[in-house]
């Protein structure tokens, strides 16, 4: 019995969940990077009034469609923080839905980054997970990904 009872002791203890910290740089910023297609954006997020300014322009500028706006104000919304942060962001690559979409992931990322409790609401939303879909690679023989040329029997 008593090697039975020394075998117990060395199974080691169970491992604990993962604990997010904060993760701020030394101006007291979060910052992120959210992808989506070949979109790209570099996203910091500071205490503020709620300003959004993307390139250099306000969002709503850059954005000017309701519904790109209402996709990068998703996340902020959705925790009730969306007078308490102000964003800066750089975005490149892709078109301006794609670039709408790596906003919001960066956004998401670095609300995690500066309030780490949030990330259980916006994981469950579903703004932390990359949307892996890219446009497919054009075939040889083929006029289009998957398009053929038209087909004629004489």
């Amino acid at each position: 019995m008593a090697d039975l009872q020394s075998l117990q002791d060395l199974v080691p203890a169970a491992e604990s969940a993962p604990v997010h910290v904060q993760k701020l740089d030394a101006q007291g910023r979060a910052y992120a990077t959210g992808k989506r297609k070949d979109a790209v954006a570099r996203v910091w997020l500071t205490r503020g009034t709620g300003k959004i300014i993307v390139n250099d322009k306000d969002f709503t500028a850059y954005f000017a469609r309701p519904v790109l706006q209402m996709l990068v104000r998703q996340p902020i919304v959705l925790v009730d923080r969306a007078t308490q942060y102000d964003i800066r962001a750089t975005v490149a690559g892709g078109g301006l839905s794609g670039q709408a979409g790596a906003l919001r992931h960066g956004l998401s990322k670095a609300l995690t980054y500066f309030e780490p409790e949030l990330r259980g609401a916006l994981k469950k939303g579903g703004f932390l997970t990359r949307d892996s879909r890219v446009v497919e690679r054009k075939k040889y023989g083929r006029r289009k990904a998957r398009r053929s040329f038209q087909f004629s029997k004489r």
